[in-house]
């Protein structure tokens, strides 16, 4: 191998990359745009959900219980109901996501001891706010409840000795329960996957649509030299860019970094080889500029944004979907890119997602660079 006919490759792809005004904005600014629309654009947080009351009892227990849902920073009671007919018509025109009733007998039920119940009514076209929604609310219900028997045996002189159960909750690794600090990481892997197999994906099935295919065949430079020279100014590209959205995650979005950033940026090289070489490997079988960017689009970003566990807990997906995800390396750098921000997992600890990796390394730049001969056909 040549170092002067790799670094000669590699400054034409340089210049090819100076030249393509659409590689410059993906290059510089799509890493930059994905971390701040992820930053700002996607919450995982539910939190001051519009909800409709309507108090029919008008007792001080029952405000006693909405004041408790207006309290936390989950519900924002945006309107209280003079009729039920009113609730319908919030839910159907989107004011309210959930409606609650007491009903008129509510404080003299409690004062007798006898059971209750709250009416909730919910919005369900999106089932996963409502199912948060239907949770926050019993939980609120459930507090006041404990807290009504309580008073209730105390009055009566039915609690000596008994000690009310509470549960007290520590958040560890993401204590004040940012989605951001769970997505933000994570968002490190689009990028690579954009810098790496969408811009590779381009290199040789360039050269086949321009004809310049014939030159870089009649000259002395061997396949791995071109393969290495054209991927290795995307390698220093993507280990900038993951460097910069590192920064951006820790000084501008506060994502706690606690682990080790040699590991990060080892663990980054290696992914990056990975979607280079696959990248690499359908430039080559594509030989169409159009085709290669699809199949590169739907061989790394898609998967990396669906099934890396980036957004969706691969432990909730089907069994099916589960066993995909293994043979996926966006899972396995996903993970890795938790456990170094959140968890500050050491390295010795990070074998299970780190051997995987290391190997997809390995099997996807020998294949790569088996796929590509200098030939015309």
């Amino acid at each position: 191998m040549s170092l002067t006919r790799l670094l000669a490759v590699a400054s034409k792809e340089i210049l090819q990359i100076l030249r393509d005004s659409r590689s410059l904005i993906i290059v510089l600014i799509m890493p930059v745009i994905l971390v701040l629309l992820f930053g700002y654009g996607v919450s995982l947080d539910l939190k001051h959900l519009p909800i409709y009351v309507y108090d029919r009892d008008g007792s001080q227990q029952s405000q006693d219980l909405l004041k408790r849902f207006q309290a936390g920073d989950y519900f924002q009671i945006v309107h209280v109901a003079k009729s039920y007919a009113e609730l319908p018509r919030a839910l159907d025109n989107g004011d309210a996501k959930m409606a609650v009733v007491i009903p008129w007998d509510f404080s003299n039920r409690l004062h007798d001891g006898r059971p209750v119940l709250v009416q909730a009514l919910v919005d369900a076209t999106d089932d996963n706010t409502a199912n948060v929604l239907i949770g926050y609310a019993q939980a609120v219900v459930q507090g006041y409840s404990s807290d009504v028997q309580v008073d209730w045996l105390r009055d009566r002189g039915q609690l000596a000795g008994v000690t009310p159960l509470r549960v007290q909750t520590r958040t560890w690794y993401n204590e004040d329960l940012e989605s951001s600090a769970f997505i933000v990481p994570g968002v490190l892997a689009l990028v690579m996957s954009v810098i790496g197999a969408f811009l590779t994906s381009l290199t040789i099935a360039r050269e086949w649509e321009r004809g310049t295919m014939e030159q870089l065949v009649s000259t002395p430079v061997t396949p791995l030299e071109i393969m290495i020279g054209k991927l290795v100014p995307y390698f220093v590209i993507g280990m900038l860019d993951v460097i910069v959205c590192a920064l951006i995650a820790v000084l501008w979005f506060h994502v706690p970094f606690r682990g080790s950033f040699v590991t990060l940026l080892f663990s980054s090289a290696m992914f990056m080889v990975v979607v280079l070489s696959l990248g690499f490997f359908i430039s080559v079988i594509a030989k169409n500029q159009l085709a290669a960017s699809q199949v590169a689009l739907l061989a790394t970003f898609l998967p990396a944004f669906l099934l890396s566990g980036f957004l969706y807990a691969i432990e909730q997906m089907p069994v099916v979907l589960q066993g995909i995800t293994r043979i996926l390396p966006a899972r396995y750098y996903v993970s890795v890119l938790k456990k170094i921000f959140l968890k500050g997992t050491p390295t010795a600890l990070l074998y299970t997602d780190l051997v995987p990796l290391a190997i997809f390394t390995l099997v996807l730049a020998l294949l790569a660079t088996r796929s590509f001969h200098k030939r015309l056909t």
